[in-house]
């Protein structure tokens, strides 16, 4: 297996299709990264608190919050980019609006601004975790960057490749100035080998094709692409080479054994046919392997945790990332 991102990626952008579970790959991604002594900044920028739910804490504000300690001593910090404060924090920094800034705010400037040119909401939201990518660590002595790494929680999939590549259009239209600057310094940052687009799936013909098409999407606009991330996958328990015995005839066999034990033939008939589901599921699941293996890409799966989601299952799943990380710089 190859290295399922550069070692000099900082910025981790994970995308997805809706259902896929891609807030919840970046948490575990986040946790993996800290495992160890790192310190990492897990970007939220849907405004649906999702990583809050997760880590079962407040909603988290657009200030950066310690939410969970990884293994070995590293720290997760969290943020969700509100464009509006993001905005105001924008002009501030390049113009020194201070409280005029705030002003505009009061009268509306700041929902104007973000609707009459919806591409800026886009700009503000990636420009911020790139400045958290730069950011330097006067208060980490021996580290050079306040963040080991960053991941965001990015929009889905349909929308990522636009998403992350608006501020080229908005360096375009803008001539000189400190939006331009910013803009080309994002798409520096975003087109380096500093950063890595995770893309999180399952195993099943739509989500696995929208990955196909968002990896091309992604290439096409110089976009570097990292992992595909397969979430949610289940245990096999049936080896390629068995799965021929749950045939009809290996049937009848199987209740003629139990019989004398007390197990009639509906009985067996009824594990029969799950057995038989199981295996074409399987066989299904394997065709969507070899599409995603087309891709080129280091293919990291990630396993079904039953009951749902909790703290304890996004260790588990953080685990398993860091597995594939290891595996992957052995290799």
């Amino acid at each position: 297996m190859s290295r399922p991102w550069p070692p000099e990626c900082r910025l981790h952008i994970v995308t997805g299709k809706g259902g896929t579970g891609k807030t919840t790959a970046a948490a575990a991604l986040a946790l993996a990264l800290a495992e160890g002594g790192g310190r990492v900044l897990l970007v939220e920028v849907e405004g649906r608190q999702g990583i809050a739910q997760l880590f079962d804490t407040a909603p988290l504000p657009y200030e950066e919050r310690s939410i969970a300690i990884a293994p070995g001593g590293g720290e997760v910090f969290a943020l969700a980019i509100d464009p509006e404060q993001a905005l105001l924090e924008y002009l501030d920094m390049f113009y020194k609006l201070g409280r005029a800034g705030k002003a505009l705010k009061k009268f509306g400037a700041i929902d104007f601004a973000t609707t009459v040119a919806p591409g800026m909401r886009d700009v503000l939201l990636t420009g911020k975790a790139c400045e958290a990518v730069r950011r330097t660590a006067p208060d980490r002595p021996g580290a050079a960057f306040a963040y080991d790494a960053v991941v965001m929680d990015a929009p889905p999939t349909g929308r990522i490749t636009r998403f992350l590549n608006v501020n080229t259009e908005v360096a375009g239209l803008a001539r000189v100035g400190p939006v331009k600057n910013q803009a080309e310094a994002v798409m520096r940052v975003l087109t380096s080998p500093q950063t890595a687009v995770h893309l999180t799936t399952v195993l099943e013909d739509m989500p696995v094709q929208e990955t196909l098409d968002g990896v091309e999407e992604l290439h096409a606009a110089g976009l570097p692409v990292g992992a595909i991330l397969v979430n949610m996958v289940r245990t096999a328990h049936l080896a390629i080479g068995k799965r021929a015995a749950v045939s009809a005839a290996a049937e009848k066999r199987v209740a003629a054994l139990l019989r004398p034990y007390g197990i009639d033939t509906a009985e067996t008939h009824a594990l029969a046919v799950l057995g038989r589901e199981h295996a074409e599921r399987l066989s299904l699941e394997e065709v969507e392997r070899r599409a995603l293996d087309s891709a080129g890409r280091p293919v990291v799966e990630l396993p079904l945790i039953a009951g749902g989601i909790d703290l304890g299952g996004l260790y588990e799943l953080a685990a398993a990332l860091s597995a594939a990380a290891a595996t992957g710089e052995a290799a």
